[in-house]
């Protein structure tokens, strides 16, 4: 682990910069934040937005707030250890851009394409799996991400459409593209040594990891492994950005515009 002359960085950093991450390590980095996502929404964000009288998916919003946030923060912490200075060389990977610009559009627009279908063709599996989750305090909270606007009785048109207009840079953009900094840039790569299981092992962990909605995790694999494997083969983080912002944009602008216009 290279370093500017004169300093040396904390184990910890050593460790987690390390070009190789353990299999136990890699799966604690993964899972831990959902834990912590989680916690976060039962012990905040569900209170807070239950007295604010605002839809649970303010809550989830919060709290992948809280703790996304924070891990961008200790990303960049890594980056001051392992450097001396506020940069992220070393830290993040495939962020060398080697897919030319127009392969690339083309590339990110398949995989939203695909995300997309496989997300509606696999909606009722989602519905019977979630058969087996319904004991959860939060079943039937709407969750986050794609499922972010399927909570909506109960609440004035008004304050739906001010939920909506907060969550949308946040849910629709600031959060995925959080995630694939975090997931692709930092974890994936250092799982390369398990050569073409890695991107398989990221994607599993990295469905596991919404334990907010755990009925999803068989189609969630299905429809961003894609992405995923593309991110890992081309060493390029901008191709599994695209398909997961591209999608959750989008999701976000139709169901925004949906409220704005009385479609809902």
């Amino acid at each position: 682990m290279s370093t500017i002359e004169g300093t040396r960085p904390s184990l910890i950093a050593e460790r987690l910069v390390d070009d190789r991450h353990s299999l136990p390590l890699s799966v604690a980095l993964h899972l831990v934040p959902g834990v912590l996502i989680v916690a976060a929404y039962l012990l905040l964000g569900e209170p807070l937005t239950r007295a604010v009288g605002c839809p649970a998916f303010l809550g989830w919003a919060i709290a992948l707030c809280l703790i996304l946030i924070p891990i961008q923060a200790g990303l960049v912490w890594l980056g001051y250890q392992r450097n001396g200075r506020l940069s992220l060389e070393g830290v993040l990977q495939y962020t060398g851009r080697p897919v030319p610009r127009g392969k690339l559009l083309a590339m990110a627009t398949a995989l939203i394409g695909w995300m997309m279908v496989l997300g509606v063709v696999l909606a009722p599996l989602n519905d019977f799996f979630k058969l087996f989750f319904t004991w959860l305090p939060y079943a039937n909270t709407g969750g986050s991400g794609n499922n972010t606007y399927l909570d909506l009785h109960g609440y004035s048109h008004s304050t739906l459409l001010v939920t909506t207009l907060i969550c949308l840079p946040l849910t629709g953009f600031t959060l995925p593209l959080l995630e694939e900094v975090y997931f692709r840039g930092f974890l994936l790569p250092r799982l390369a040594h398990l050569r073409m299981w890695a991107p398989v092992v990221s994607t599993v962990l990295f469905a596991l990891y919404h334990l907010w909605s755990p009925w999803v995790f068989v189609s969630r694999v299905i429809f961003t492994f894609p992405g995923y494997w593309c991110a890992w083969r081309y060493n390029d983080i901008r191709l599994s950005i695209g398909m997961h912002v591209g999608v959750t944009s989008i999701v976000a602008a139709f169901g925004t515009a949906a409220l704005v216009l009385g479609l809902v």
